[in-house]
């Protein structure tokens, strides 16, 4: 039976990137796709 000390689980593998670089990755691909969006779906002008 495996032990189940709450200690255990502070093993998880590490990730190669920073947060903070994941989080700029995540940024630049939603302004990419909203440039996109608005690029393929103008807004009307309202009168």
């Amino acid at each position: 039976m495996a032990d189940k000390s709450p200690h255990d689980d502070h093993t998880a593998k590490k990730s190669g990137k920073a947060v903070k670089a994941r989080r700029s990755e995540r940024k630049e691909k939603q302004q990419a796709a909203s440039q996109v969006e608005r690029l393929m779906h103008p807004r009307t002008v309202k009168r």
